[in-house]
């Protein structure tokens, strides 16, 4: 051990001061290599799966951050999306109110009624915001619908979808009047007693006519989608869709108008019988009054004594 210490320091000595081993420390370090490689193959494989494990839970944290970060970027965006639809619903409302003859006042939606079978949402406006009985309910587009119920502060719309509602309509094209009728269904209306000759065609127009004293007239309520004339019906079959976003907005307008309708005319018959029955009232006094008079009875005259019978 101390015979090769002692010639280590001697190439030491030699190779500071003659530089001559430099060619064979080459040589050895190229011979050596293969050998150092393998040696540190090991390690080297210890670091690189220790590398990648720390990379792979790196990776899973990060990619869980972005995960959370992704879910709440997109419910932001999803309400900036419902925030600019309900921005622009309300700048269409806004407008739509201005261009209207009478007031109205902005609503929203609080929920649909539980009744299946029925059309009905209810609002949060009612008497204390001067929302009454019957007033017509549209949005920026048509007419949605009519108050049918009002409560201090919500009231009750019923669609023009259901069943049981009916708005006087007329078509822009010709001026033909009818009546359309919801068929209880979200997206359809009827136009019911049509003869199969009437003037409608497919795509005309409807809007409120006016003429029942609650709907202004002029405002869009449907728009025909199907005729159907078949000669052995009595009736043509029309179908409509609803200009107005029956299940779509969120915000409605409530039209504070009231009903104007004129005074109903009477009825012919009813009159008559009016008059007849005043006739016969008249006559019956004056009979009652005549015949009073003419049987006054003259008073009862005391019988008169007979003479006494003689005795024989």
């Amino acid at each position: 051990m101390v015979f090769f210490s002692l010639i280590a320091l001697a190439l030491l000595a030699v190779d500071s001061h003659v530089r001559t081993l430099a060619v064979v420390r080459q040589v050895v370090s190229t011979a050596l290599y293969p050998l150092q490689v393998v040696a540190l193959a090991p390690r080297d494989a210890v670091y690189y799966v220790g590398d990648y494990f720390a990379s792979l839970a790196d990776l899973q944290t990060e990619n869980e951050k972005l995960k959370v970060q992704q879910t709440v970027n997109a419910r932001t965006l999803q309400q900036g999306q419902q925030l600019l639809a309900e921005n622009a619903q309300l700048r269409h409302l806004l407008g739509t109110s201005e261009r209207l003859p009478v007031k109205s006042v902005l609503g929203e939606i609080l929920y649909d009624t539980r009744d299946a079978f029925t059309r009905k949402i209810v609002l949060d406006r009612g008497t204390q915001h001067g929302v009454a009985l019957g007033q017509p309910v549209i949005d920026h587009v048509g007419v949605v619908g009519q108050v049918t119920r009002v409560f201090p502060f919500t009231s009750e719309v019923t669609l023009l979808t259901d069943k049981n509602q009916a708005i006087p309509v007329q078509v822009v094209r010709n001026g033909l009047r009818s009546v359309a009728y919801g068929r209880g269904q979200s997206n359809e209306l009827d136009l019911r007693f049509m003869p199969t000759n009437a003037d409608i065609q497919k795509g005309d127009v409807l809007v409120t006519s006016g003429i029942d004293g609650i709907y202004p007239a002029g405002l869009a309520v449907a728009t025909v989608s199907q005729v159907e004339s078949k000669s052995l019906d009595s009736f043509a079959r029309i179908v409509c869709h609803p200009s107005a976003g029956i299940d779509r907005n969120r915000q409605l307008l409530i039209l504070l108008s009231e009903a104007k309708l004129a005074p109903r005319p009477v009825d012919d018959a009813k009159e008559k019988n009016t008059k007849m029955s005043g006739i016969l009232r008249h006559a019956a006094s004056r009979t009652n009054g005549t015949s009073g008079k003419g049987m006054d009875v003259p008073p009862a005259q005391p019988p008169a004594s007979q003479p006494a019978a003689s005795s024989r």
